[in-house]
């Protein structure tokens, strides 16, 4: 029973890592709303999950790493999910992350034209909603289940 538990939990992540990164890019190239830096950021643990899950089925004798390191990856995934709500809640300053220009020296007045034309966003901006919270919201709530449930496999494992 608990070999089905787990093995439907990394299909679940598997499938839920495409659905996000699929949606992500869907609102950012059909819908047309621009990312922020943070929200690129935010996608790499999914693709990291796929890859893992991917190498977990390939060697399947080491499946308790792979279990400690989805665990870590969403772990660190809430972790900046949660900086970058705080960022959107005003409760911290945006950081050189949420920059989005480099600061390199402009030499044409083409070049600081042009970027003065492009459409910039801000880590404090929300863009896209549903039902009235950030895709950030969701993603932290996303991450820390992963966290959890994989966490708990990892701790049962030896048990089964």
């Amino acid at each position: 029973m608990a070999e089905n538990s787990k093995n439907l939990l990394i299909k679940l992540i598997f499938l839920i890592s495409i659905i996000a990164l699929a949606s992500a890019l869907f609102i950012e190239y059909k819908l047309g709303h621009q990312p922020c830096n943070l929200c690129i950021l935010e996608r790499i643990p999914y693709l990291l999950a796929i890859i893992l899950i991917l190498l977990n089925y390939k060697f399947n004798h080491l499946e308790k790493l792979f279990l400690i390191l989805l665990t870590i990856v969403f772990f660190f995934a809430s972790i900046l999910s949660l900086y970058h709500l705080g960022i959107e809640q005003g409760f911290i300053q945006e950081s050189m992350v949420c920059d989005l220009k480099s600061r390199s020296n402009l030499l044409s007045k083409d070049d600081i034209l042009k970027q003065l034309q492009e459409k910039s966003i801000s880590c404090k901006d929300v863009t896209f909603k549903i039902f009235g919270l950030s895709l950030t919201t969701y993603n932290i709530l996303i991450s820390l289940l992963i966290t959890i449930y994989t966490t708990k496999i990892y701790l049962d494992y030896d048990k089964n």
